[in-house]
């Protein structure tokens, strides 16, 4: 597994931008960058399961099963990967959901002077690496565009 970073600055205050970043509707925004349709179904609440689903061309959902292992509001939210949805199904017990299992995303805000930076944190398996190294800054920049909108 590969640790990937990313960063955005924003001319945001941290709650407006943690809002943005983690709001439904705001979050299918921001996150086309991946897949146009991405969305996530359960809470941010420390402790709770939440799924991280995107279309398939057949009209099922595929994603991953997540737990949210630390959310402190306007600071720092972290999720541990534990399976991944295929076709609509929970698979925690294949071996590509095993490869997944354990792998983590944290994302910090820290804002100074009315302008926050967003840091994100994330285990990436190797054939991933450059799909994510394309479409994160992508999503980090309409992340911006909408926060600063919002402010």
């Amino acid at each position: 597994m590969e640790k990937l970073r990313y960063t955005v600055r924003v001319n945001a205050p941290a709650h407006t931008v943690w809002t943005t970043m983690l709001d439904p509707s705001s979050y299918r925004e921001w996150t086309r960058a991946f897949l146009d349709g991405s969305y996530y179904e359960g809470s941010w609440e420390q402790g709770s399961e939440i799924r991280f689903l995107g279309p398939n061309e057949d009209g099922s959902e595929d994603g991953m099963i997540a737990t949210v292992v630390e959310n402190r509001p306007d600071e720092f939210v972290c999720v541990e990967y534990r399976g991944q949805i295929e076709g609509g199904l929970e698979d925690t017990s294949s071996e590509a959901a095993r490869k997944l299992a354990g792998a983590r995303e944290a994302y910090t805000f820290r804002e100074s002077g009315g302008v926050t930076t967003v840091e994100v944190e994330l285990d990436s398996q190797d054939e991933y690496a450059a799909m994510l190294d394309e479409a994160w800054p992508k999503a980090l920049a309409r992340l911006k565009e909408l926060a600063e909108a919002a402010a």
